[in-house]
């Protein structure tokens, strides 16, 4: 690690301002002269009250209108690198007018291979109001590389120190940076600070409470790509191997994973899920609230002898077991958490559930193997520098700070099941599940796919969770979660290891006629 790095970290470790003086008028513009090692600011500007900031991704509502704030950009230790090329950890800090700021600082976690910096509003997991309208500060970070071909293009990672960057490294940095903007802008420190990401940003949460635990007050971590190598192999080679076991084969005699199913063997799977699991909860309404309290086997619409209608092959009932009960190696070792039989396993689109794939898989077209080398290919899955495993975080908890997990029950990428892994093994490792719920807590969403969408009630405030617990001390017991999937209805997202059961009275689209047990 260089000088200039080391010091950077020491200051986000350490919250120490560099500088904190009164600020002129033009304070914003000024901050282009704002002098800190290894750091380039490349712009600022003041953003007049009402923009609109474009959709983060197609299909996705533009985000706003905002309130008016100072905008910085900048890069910091801009080097070359492997190749020639150019790198640095690019970096955006939005800081609300004097009278709007809250005091608090806020970050904002990455997504795929990160190497675009997003508009730092702070939209995510903050309900209707996002984090800058709110007078946080909000900052977030390419994490040390522009992307070339496209949200998942790791071809950085070739250049030693861009790997280490987006590894752990870069968000760190950031905030250290952030918090000396604040403090020279202000003339004061942030109070608290916070940060909140999902998939990749849900891995840099939990790398942040590991190897930083100074850095941040409170953490949010969704869906978090926590053993990438190991999910990927369950998805991209587990799953379909065991589905080509018993898929239709083309011409040249080459297994169709995408005609494993056919649209009624899909009905009639779900409708036989459905109607075991959705009532536990107290209410038939097209959500599993308890899918640890599922006990839905599918071997019950398995074809028995000489049956030919309403039931599925018994050959394709076993495949659909063996993928969802997850990659095991050839003693019996589970290398990756099986996945849960939630409402979201059909559903069609750019990350397909489980019982819906198509011909290609999120990196191209799925495998045609009927056979899978598991011991082998779990051997070259794991990268210890990326993966947050750690359940240390004695200095973090000491420090008064707060951990939230959340993840999607029917996220086709990324196994709920492995994130309750880790929250137990934090229980294992911290003195106890009591002793932990102290200052972490886990929720799961019923429906949920990677990060948002299926049939689920994927919108809810978490920034308001955290910020309560930290700040006032009022642990999270449930959330409220709203979404599109089904308008006009709420429900309360428990935290583990209750779920949401209805009172048996009132509305039942209305989360306050829930109870968590």
């Amino acid at each position: 690690m260089t000088q200039s790095k080391l010091s950077i970290l020491l200051l986000a470790l350490l919250g120490v301002p560099l500088a904190a003086r009164a600020q002129s008028a033009d304070a914003c513009g000024d901050l282009t002269h704002f002098k800190l090692q290894a750091v380039e600011i490349t712009k600022s500007e003041l953003v007049p009250a009402g923009t609109m900031v474009p959709p983060p991704y197609p299909g996705a509502p533009s985000i706003g209108p905002l309130p008016a704030h100072c905008l910085v950009n900048g890069v910091i230790n801009r080097r070359k690198g492997i190749d020639g090329q150019e790198f640095g950890t690019g970096f955006a800090v939005a800081l609300p007018q004097r009278d709007a700021w809250n005091g608090d600082f806020m970050m904002q976690g990455g997504g795929g291979g990160n190497g675009f910096v997003a508009y730092p509003t702070g939209a995510n997991y903050s309900g209707d109001k996002p984090a800058l309208t709110r007078g946080f500060v909000v900052a977030g970070t390419d994490t040390g590389h522009k992307a070339k071909t496209g949200p998942f293009d790791f071809s950085f990672m070739r250049d030693q120190q861009a790997y280490l960057d987006f590894a752990f490294l870069a968000n760190a940095e950031v905030a250290g940076v952030a918090k000396q903007i604040i403090a020279h802008y202000y003339a004061k420190p942030a109070a608290y600070s916070y940060f909140i990401g999902c998939s990749t940003g849900g891995r840099e949460g939990m790398i942040l409470s590991q190897r930083y635990p100074t850095v941040f007050n409170g953490i949010v971590s969704g869906d978090p790509a926590m053993r990438t190598g190991l999910s990927n192999l369950a998805i991209a080679q587990w799953i379909p191997v065991a589905y080509n076991q018993a898929a239709p084969k083309d011409a040249s005699g080459k297994p169709q994973v995408d005609k494993f199913l056919t649209e009624d063997d899909r009905k009639l799977f779900m409708d036989a899920l459905m109607k075991r699991c959705d009532a536990k909860d107290g209410l038939a309404d097209g959500m599993i609230s308890d899918p640890l309290g599922c006990d839905f086997d599918p071997e019950v619409i398995a074809c028995k002898p000489a049956q030919t209608g309403a039931c599925i092959a018994p050959e394709k009932i076993s495949a659909i077991k063996k993928a969802f009960a997850g990659p095991k190696n050839t003693y019996g070792t589970q290398v990756y958490p099986g996945f849960l039989y939630d409402a979201g396993i059909t559903m069609k689109g750019g990350v397909p559930g489980l019982l819906a794939l198509g011909k290609n898989g999120l990196f191209g077209p799925y495998s045609t193997a009927t056979e899978l080398d598991v011991d082998k290919a779990a051997l070259r899955a794991p990268d210890p520098l990326v993966e947050p495993a750690s359940t240390n975080l004695s200095t973090f908890s000491l420090n008064g700070g707060k951990l939230i997990f959340f993840h999607g029950d029917s996220d086709p990428w990324f196994s709920p099941l492995d994130t309750l892994g880790y929250y137990k093994s934090l229980s294992e490792s911290n003195g106890g599940s009591d002793k932990v719920a102290e200052w972490s807590r886990f929720f799961l969403v019923p429906g949920m796919a990677h990060c948002g969408g299926g049939p689920s009630l994927d919108h809810f405030d978490m920034l308001s969770a955290v910020v309560d617990w930290v700040e006032n001390g009022e642990a999270p017991e449930s959330v409220i979660a709203t979404g599109q999937a089904f308008p006009g209805r709420s429900r309360p997202l428990c935290a583990y290891p209750k779920h949401a059961q209805y009172t048996g009275t009132g509305d039942t689209q209305d989360a306050r006629n829930f109870r968590c047990q």
